[in-house]
């Protein structure tokens, strides 16, 4: 199992930045995939931003050159550092892990989610 606790976010102006936080604890040597996850109101939840072993990462198309995922391996934590936010951004985001359960499954565990709004 991974437990994992989230902090950060809050109200900004459009234009502001935030930075989010995930401590991971458990199993943290079995995470494969770590990265944020978003869900706003009437929506599906949908990838953000994510950091795999090796160093890759991967982020949706709205917020790339915007948003930075980065990781501290060291202290079981990756944060998500979002600049230059848009009114469009608001929703609630979770921190996600990945586990492999087989060569082309993973488990995914979830933080309790954070509430990030930007005001226009």
């Amino acid at each position: 199992q991974v437990q994992l606790v989230e902090s950060g976010g809050g109200l900004v102006q459009a234009g502001g930045s935030l930075r989010l936080s995930c401590a991971a604890s458990g199993r943290v040597f079995s995470i494969s995939a770590k990265g944020w996850y978003r869900q706003a109101p009437g929506k599906e939840r949908e990838l953000v931003a994510v950091i795999i072993d090796g160093g890759m990462t991967n982020y949706a198309d709205s917020v790339k050159g915007r948003f930075t995922i980065s990781r501290d391996n060291a202290k079981n934590t990756w944060t998500l550092k979002m600049n230059s936010l848009e009114p469009e951004d608001t929703a609630v985001y979770y921190c996600n892990a990945k586990t492999p359960l087989t060569t082309t499954a993973a488990r995914n565990y979830w933080g309790q989610g954070t509430q990030v709004t930007v005001s226009s």
